[in-house]
């Protein structure tokens, strides 16, 4: 962004002090347009879009501070600077607070405030290169609606795609909560059934009778309250895809049924005795250990060879935290839809995020942040509104119990808050702190940091 895209409001209740100032902006190429008032500065924001403002602290009507809170709901991209000449430290944090950019003591004079605008353009030209970046980057991690930068994550979208393009039959593996479902209407949505219907059913929720019904549907009077003929789902995936959730759960009986409808695409209504042809794409998934259930008996073999086609793993999301930042951006942007407002996750709740193990994978994530930004006070969700249980406390420093920390000690934690809230990148990691690379690596240096911020393990002799 340069001067002559860059579009300024000034507000000011003095016609001189507006005069002279756009005459000082627009000598520096800026498109300069003024307001004599909060209140009709309020109005024309709401048709109109600056990319700074330049406001007055003291107005009569609407003061500085209250034309700062409204763009900040209207125009939260601009670039708010106060201009008073009244001057206190209070009035400072509490403009900050409220979001101002910077602020200014009258009188000054053009170089200041030339200075300063170049600032505000310097820097939101970083935030539109960040912003295109970030799409860039959501763009190279997605699989649709599966987000991660992870390696192992990387090779299930690329085993997923393959399979996407055959018709043949997928087992899903996972912990509960890993995105098993998420990852099969992925499949279904890539592959040449896309058009046809993507039919779910969880095969631990029923008993065998209803599941068996649920499958395969009935007939008219095949049991007490069959009062009607019912379609199962198998027929309704009809030239789609059925996905079976938890199918490691179903009984023996059902297995052999599975099994039969696998080997010749046909299925058999209960109390029905015609076999009726259908031409559906089978996905199966489940967080047991199928080995293992065939190994004591509790899962047929031949069954479990029929699911095992193209097995797809997905890691628990405690083996892959780096995909955390981008699966909140994610969760964020989802939920900015549903509550009608863009919620922060501040450095704080970040650390919390990456600190925890997810016992529930990316379900319990999806929840936590939810809670987070329904409970937040405002627009950034602090530790607090997680609802998490607090991280194990990690080693003591090397000072004496109740002294305060040394600066080193300071130092070294707040560098490893940092690198994990970046989950390890360390160029973004310089640059919250405001260091430079080559400093940075020698402070992860000289602290035995690892990239994402934890102390390495002490060696054992």
């Amino acid at each position: 962004m340069t001067g002559a895209n860059t579009r300024v409001l000034i507000v000011d209740d003095e016609e001189i002090v507006r005069e002279s100032l756009g005459g000082w902006l627009e000598k520096d190429g800026y498109q300069v347009t003024s307001a004599p008032d909060g209140r009709t500065a309020v109005e024309r924001m709401k048709s109109e879009r600056w990319n700074v403002m330049l406001v007055d602290l003291k107005m009569p009507g609407m003061d500085g501070l209250q034309v700062l809170e409204e763009a900040r709901k209207l125009q939260p991209d601009a670039a708010v600077i106060l201009m008073t000449a009244y001057a206190t430290v209070d009035t400072a944090v509490q403009a900050m607070k409220l979001g101002a950019f910077d602020y200014l003591v009258k009188p000054f004079d053009p170089e200041e405030l030339s200075i300063l605008m170049q600032k505000v353009v310097a820097q939101q030209s970083l935030l539109r290169e960040n912003a295109v970046l970030r799409k860039a980057l959501k763009k190279e991690h997605r699989f649709r609606d599966l987000v991660s930068k992870s390696p192992a994550m990387q090779r299930v979208f690329e085993l997923a795609q393959v399979a996407a393009r055959s018709n043949s039959t997928i087992l899903v593996l996972g912990e509960s909560g890993s995105g098993k479902e998420v990852l099969a209407r992925t499949i279904h949505a890539e592959s040449t059934r896309a058009e046809g219907p993507f039919v779910a059913v969880s095969c631990a929720a029923l008993t065998e009778s209803l599941l068996e019904s649920e499958l395969f549907g009935h007939e008219k009077g095949a049991f007490t309250g069959a009062v009607s003929r019912r379609k199962g789902k198998f027929e309704a995936a009809h030239g789609g895809t059925l996905f079976l959730d938890e199918v490691g759960d179903i009984t023996a009986k059902l297995q052999l049924d599975l099994l039969r409808v696998l080997e010749e695409r046909k299925i058999q209504r209960v109390g029905g005795n015609e076999p009726i042809d259908v031409d559906v794409r089978v996905i199966a998934a489940t967080n047991r250990d199928l080995k293992k259930a065939v190994a004591d008996g509790s899962f047929r073999e031949d069954l479990f060879y029929r699911l095992n086609v193209i097995p797809v793993t997905l890691p628990p999301l405690r083996e892959r935290k780096e995909d955390i930042p981008i699966l909140v951006d994610h969760f964020l942007d989802r939920l900015e839809a549903e509550l009608k407002r863009r919620v922060q996750v501040s450095p704080e709740a970040m650390a919390a995020l990456l600190a925890h193990d997810w016992p529930g994978n990316v379900r319990e994530l999806r929840n936590v942040l939810e809670r987070g930004a329904v409970v937040a006070q405002g627009d950034v969700i602090k530790s607090a509104d997680l609802g998490l249980a607090p991280a194990p406390a990690k080693a003591a420093s090397a000072n004496p119990p109740g002294e305060p920390p040394t600066l080193e000690d300071v130092e070294r934690r707040h560098i490893s808050e940092v690198l994990a809230h970046t989950a390890g990148n360390v160029s973004q990691a310089a640059r919250l702190l405001g260091i430079d690379r080559v400093t940075l690596y020698n402070k992860i240096k000289k602290f035995g940091l690892r990239r994402d911020g934890e102390e390495p393990e002490p060696a054992h002799g």
